[in-house]
């Protein structure tokens, strides 16, 4: 999970652990929260609580922070743990345990972006096996990914608690790839998220940027290998990349 982003004035890009000529990828790691499913669905269960729905904002840029500090003072956390300490603090510590465990449930029922499944099923078409990658328990994620219908298009869910280490730390996508046993140089990463994308050419994965919206890249990252308007025109730059 993390915060979206925007275009940034053009500027100097670092070079990139990646391939310089990707080739179509033979397996995918696809990102889940706010690529696959919406975090933003949570918003309206801070309102059930009593809260301002800006605190959905709040709660997810303490949460992304406090992650990654662990994960650079080298003590990653369960991101549970994480995810209950960022709702006090963005919520004043005045929400009972009870609201806010209405709230956390919200993880368990986020609803699936309208271009998730098509995605899935192009890639699925194309035999290309796909895992899901997330933040937080393998569990949590897989009894998301259930409640929406996709995890039937999945081989399996590799989670940061599982690994030990949180993206965008290229060691992470090692790990993942190594649990999926798949080979990084013949693997893609997708996200809407600039900077996990840039952690996985890090990494020497094909890197594919979903930009909804209208959005632009982040020039303070390595240039994506591909992008598209949607998951879906995403995937199927993907596929367009040379054999």
């Amino acid at each position: 999970m993390a915060m979206g982003h925007g275009g940034h004035a053009a500027g100097p890009r670092v070079g990139t652990a990646a391939p310089r000529r990707p080739r179509r990828p033979r397996a995918v790691l696809v990102d889940v929260y706010d690529t696959v499913l919406r975090t933003d669905a949570l918003r309206r269960r801070f309102v059930d609580v009593g809260r301002p729905e800006h605190e959905y904002e709040l709660f997810l840029a303490h949460a992304l922070r406090d992650a990654m500090g662990f994960a650079l003072a080298g003590t990653p956390t369960a991101f549970g743990r994480v995810l209950a300490d960022a709702l006090r603090s963005a919520t004043g510590h005045k929400l009972s345990d009870d609201a806010l465990a209405h709230i956390r449930e919200g993880f368990t029922a986020l609803p699936a972006f309208a271009d998730a499944e098509p995605a899935l099923t192009v890639l699925a078409r194309s035999r290309i096996p796909v895992w899901a990658v997330a933040q937080g328990s393998g569990d949590h994620t897989s009894g998301a990914l259930d409640a929406t219908g996709l995890r039937t298009y999945l081989r399996g869910t590799v989670a940061s608690d599982d690994l030990g280490v949180l993206p965008p730390d290229p060691e992470a996508y090692r790990l993942a790839c190594a649990a999926a046993r798949v080979d990084p140089g013949t693997t893609a990463f997708v996200s809407a998220h600039g900077y996990l994308v840039h952690g996985a050419m890090r990494a020497g994965l094909v890197g594919a940027l979903v930009l909804r919206e209208g959005e632009g890249a982040p020039a303070s990252i390595d240039l994506p290998h591909v992008t598209g308007t949607s998951l879906v025109t995403t995937v199927e730059a993907l596929l367009d990349l040379p054999s």
